[in-house]
């Protein structure tokens, strides 16, 4: 009953798709506030997710069955991750060996998720957006990783998260040092692609192929992703709390520094313009990835 609590309630499901639909309220507002708009009130997230409900959900002729599983698929691996992630923030030693690694597996699923889907439904545009999200992906999870090693070499080679969370507890934020700010910077921008915000939204680019990956989706399955991309939008925030920030948890200090790293999202988001698919993996692979090679070498001094 306590494992169905936690996976369905809090810190699961209900709690993470809450918090992260507030969260894309507060990017809408702010930017419409820099557009000179007013911009949406806070339940028009909320409401939108039930208007998609109702909605009739159309099939491509000749799509497959992935087509609607796909939604499924990311939906469920975000539920995991936020479950992980707030039970190891309330309990760090209920957290198992390996973790980690369990959580950096669950955040590539809802990219592929979007690929699987927009291929079954072939559609030529959707097609060009799953192609942009492919290279999107090998270019941004490299220094991720990376980015994660030096984490992991600071924490005595811990792979478990309540172990890295307690040793910053014990021994300062990983943050605090220059390996930890250098690994952090490069987990943001990578977040930024992962998240699928400017300057890497090039799989939707709503001016060039009108929505991308999504472009055949309606109904419930469109309601899926949007939840799942409103979750990664509470999970990714709280994954960089705690590897990289986890000195004090307590719920003000958890609620100022989660609002601090989405002001950094939106920030990026509405100062920088859509690059192209080539110009990002150059900019992954090439300065970012150096940026991680760094850190993780001022890490092994103990730096």
């Amino acid at each position: 009953m306590r494992t169905l609590f936690n996976y369905l309630i809090f810190p699961g499901f209900l709690f993470s798709a809450c918090v992260g639909l507030i969260a894309c309220w507060i990017d809408r507002k702010v930017t419409a506030r820099i557009q000179w708009r007013v911009g949406p009130p806070w339940y028009q997230n909320f409401v939108d997710i039930v208007k998609l409900l109702g909605k009739e959900t159309i099939v491509p002729a000749g799509a497959k069955i992935t087509f609607l599983l796909s939604p499924v698929l990311g939906l469920l691996s975000t539920i995991l991750v936020a479950t992980i992630l707030g039970v190891t923030v309330r309990l760090p030693l209920e957290s198992f060996i390996g973790d980690l690694i369990v959580v950096l597996y669950l955040l590539i699923i809802p990219a592929i998720s979007i690929i699987i889907g927009a291929f079954s439904s072939r559609n030529p545009l959707a097609s060009i957006g799953a192609s942009r999200e492919m290279k999107l992906v090998l270019g941004y999870e490299l220094p991720f990783i990376l980015a994660i090693t030096v984490i992991i070499i600071k924490s005595a080679g811990s792979i478990q998260i309540g172990s890295i969370l307690n040793h910053q507890i014990n021994f300062g934020s990983n943050l605090a040092s220059f390996s930890g700010m250098l690994a952090f910077l490069v987990a943001i921008i990578c977040m930024q692609a992962k998240l699928g915000f400017a300057p890497f939204d090039m799989s939707e680019s709503e001016q060039e192929i009108m929505g991308g990956v999504f472009i055949e989706y309606s109904g419930l399955p469109l309601a899926i992703f949007k939840l799942t991309k409103a979750i990664l939008l509470y999970t990714m925030p709280l994954l960089l709390i705690i590897l990289f920030w986890a000195k004090n948890l307590t719920i003000l200090a958890s609620i100022g520094k989660y609002i601090a790293i989405l002001v950094i999202i939106i920030l990026i988001k509405n100062t920088n313009p859509r690059l192209r698919i080539d110009q990002a993996i150059r900019f992954f692979w090439g300065p970012v990835t150096s940026l991680a090679i760094i850190a993780i070498a001022l890490a092994l001094f103990g730096l």
